[in-house]
């Protein structure tokens, strides 16, 4: 009888132990990607070149495929001295976005990308508003995934709003971190944006979360609208400082980027491929 009863206990707790466990982490699908499968210029379905202006990342900026490409399944962004005669500038920096292509709004995104050291180095990625839909910058949000600076051996994840950034409200919620990665290497970068919270990645660990504030409008929370993706590499400025000439040419090569949505239909979120 005892050894009966041994048996449907032991019977009974194996069937426990797999029953099923409700998961704790959304479930994800894939939204849109770019592999880099095809040598030249990025997919002009896809990508186009963001132009040269004003801002110090976007001073240097050129349509040049000499330093904007796709080769052997990798995407390499450059900055490099200037050797075109008929372009005044002294350097010239590869920069991409997504604009009028592919927008969205809340999602996951990650880009597998590999960075260069040199003094004046800055390569970024990062989301800015189809529409600023609540006014310029910082009114309508920006959103970075990843920038690097110089030498550094930590890269800058940060957000910016009317609340960060022009009424100064920097630590209730913090609004910034600065992880390490791993150098020399291919990192994931990454971004889970939700309409209540964006978590910050690296390498699958999330390195910090910066909340919607209760009774948010949109000064704090201006992320509910569609953004777009942009990867640059660029140089110089006043958070970057000065450009050594000796360290050129820097890149950032990007192996993928991809964007997923949710699959809970309560939080799926809006989208538009153009």
């Amino acid at each position: 009888m005892m050894k009966k009863l041994y048996v449907f206990l032991l019977l009974l707790c194996t069937g426990c132990a797999t029953v099923p466990q409700k998961g704790t982490t959304s479930d994800w699908t894939l939204l849109w990607e770019d592999e880099f499968n095809k040598d030249g210029a990025p997919d002009p379905s896809k990508w186009s070149y963001a132009g040269r202006r004003s801002p110090d990342w976007a001073c240097y900026c050129a349509d040049n495929p000499e330093i904007t490409y796709v080769k052997d399944g990798l995407l390499y962004l450059k900055a490099v001295l200037n050797q075109d005669k008929n372009d005044t500038a002294k350097y010239q920096t590869a920069c991409i976005h997504t604009k009028d292509k592919f927008v969205f709004t809340y999602g996951k995104v990650e880009v597998r990308a590999k960075l260069s050291k040199g003094k004046g180095s800055w390569p970024a990625i990062w989301l800015m508003p189809q529409d600023s839909k609540y006014g310029g910058w910082p009114k309508s949000g920006e959103i970075d995934v990843m920038e690097h600076l110089n030498y550094d051996t930590i890269f800058y994840q940060t957000l910016h709003s009317e609340y960060i950034d022009q009424m100064n409200q920097k630590k209730n919620p913090l609004y910034f971190a600065t992880p390490a990665f791993k150098e020399g290497e291919f990192n994931v970068f990454g971004l889970e944006w939700y309409p209540d919270r964006m978590d910050f990645f690296v390498n699958n660990q999330k390195t910090f979360t910066y909340p919607r504030i209760e009774n948010a409008d949109a000064r704090q929370w201006p992320f509910d609208q569609q953004f777009y993706l942009i990867l640059n590499q660029a140089l110089g400025g006043n958070w970057v400082g000065t450009i050594k000439d000796e360290d050129l040419p820097v890149q950032m090569v990007v192996d993928w980027v991809r964007v997923f949505q949710m699959q809970d239909s309560q939080k799926k979120p809006v989208n538009v491929l153009k």
